[in-house]
């Protein structure tokens, strides 16, 4: 079974990362930091982007810039990575877990309106997958209430909803560059924001409280130093020139997986989400562990889901959260799976041959 390797790289990171290497700047004040705020906020329809040493801070550091803190709630979903919740915690807020949806695993609109309370500060919404929560509906539970949207979007580079690139909709976008992500440099995150009194605050805290133009030694805000490195920012340069191409075949491959498969209840994709990473191919199956097994021995990688939901976590079984009911979350965990994004890499052929694995799997 030929399943591309990843992460991938080119003589273009090595060519960028010598740039670095031969400046007296390595840190985040070489021009390579600033140029790919720039790209990637334009890429990804912002007016600005933040880059952060990983995806979790850059999280912490939206909240903190909403001024979000102790005594407030934040709605997030039942089923993602711990980083969507722990940064709630970690500002010293309250995470409330709610449903997700049981063909988008994407949070439930409805289940949000239900959470609302009155001291319900934000929600933050994952693209999980790749294809991007249902945002209208969600944007207009925020307006009548009044609540920014942060957008996990850690998934989702160069993922789209009706047109608008993910961290385009809500008051802000979090992504992820950590090793297994469609764009890595091992480590790395970036927040886009097109409000420019949001980037103030963010930006301060990033580094360590200062203000632009403001002095080396002079600090305006409690903030620390988050900043990316010139050599992560080179790499990631690289990456987002080749990532167009990358989404597309992996739409390609994933297509003709699903088409092989009609016996498998893959992740739904709204029309208006159409556009999209395919970070996880994600689908539903009975007997799903046996399935997992049958998949993984032919050499196709296969993850039988998260073992829990979050709120399952040790962490959050002390408490310091709010559960509303999750029963599909729940369901999900007992029988769903994903393939990663580096399967659908690969050749047509190498796409048909991973279908005839997963049909025969789930007979």
């Amino acid at each position: 079974m030929n399943v591309p390797k990843w992460p991938v790289s080119t003589e273009r990171e090595m060519e960028l990362l010598q740039e670095v290497l031969e400046s007296d700047k390595w840190g985040g004040y070489h021009p390579f930091v600033p140029r790919l705020e720039q790209s990637f906020a334009a890429f990804q329809q912002s007016a600005y982007a933040l880059a952060a040493v990983n995806g979790t801070v850059t999280l912490e550091m939206a909240l903190e810039a909403l001024g979000i803190g102790p005594g407030d709630e934040v709605i997030v979903p039942a089923i993602s990575f711990v980083a969507t919740a722990s940064a709630v915690s970690r500002v010293g807020a309250t995470p409330v877990f709610v449903d997700i949806e049981g063909d988008t695993f994407n949070i439930d609109p409805e289940c949000v309106e239900r959470a609302v309370s009155n001291d319900t500060k934000a929600i933050v919404v994952v693209h999980f997958g790749g294809p991007m929560a249902d945002m209208d509906r969600l944007s207009k539970i925020g307006a009548d209430h009044g609540l920014p949207l942060i957008e996990d979007a850690a998934h989702a580079a160069g993922s789209e909803w009706n047109g608008r690139r993910a961290g385009s909709i809500g008051i802000a976008g979090s992504f992820s560059f950590q090793n297994s992500k469609v764009m890595t440099a091992g480590e790395g995150g970036i927040l886009t924001t097109s409000d420019p009194v949001f980037l103030e605050r963010a930006r301060s805290i990033l580094d360590q409280g200062r203000k632009p133009d403001g002095g080396w030694f002079f600090h305006y805000e409690l903030g620390t130093n988050y900043r990316m490195t010139a050599l992560q920012a080179a790499v990631l340069l690289a990456q987002l020139e080749r990532l167009p191409a990358q989404n597309a075949l992996r739409e390609r491959n994933a297509q003709t997986i699903r088409k092989g498969v009609p016996n498998i209840r893959f992740q739904c994709v709204p029309r208006k989400a159409s556009v999209h990473t395919n970070y996880l191919l994600l689908g539903r199956v009975p007997n799903r562990d046996a399935f997992q097994r049958a998949v993984a021995a032919e050499g196709v990688p296969c993850t039988p889901f998260y073992p829990h939901t979050l709120y399952r976590n040790p962490l959050y079984l002390r408490g310091g959260c709010l559960v509303t009911p999750c029963p599909v979350a729940e369901a999900c965990v007992q029988d769903s799976f994903w393939l990663p994004h580096r399967a659908l890499l690969g050749s047509e052929d190498d796409a048909h041959e991973i279908a005839c694995v997963l049909r025969n799997a789930v007979q």
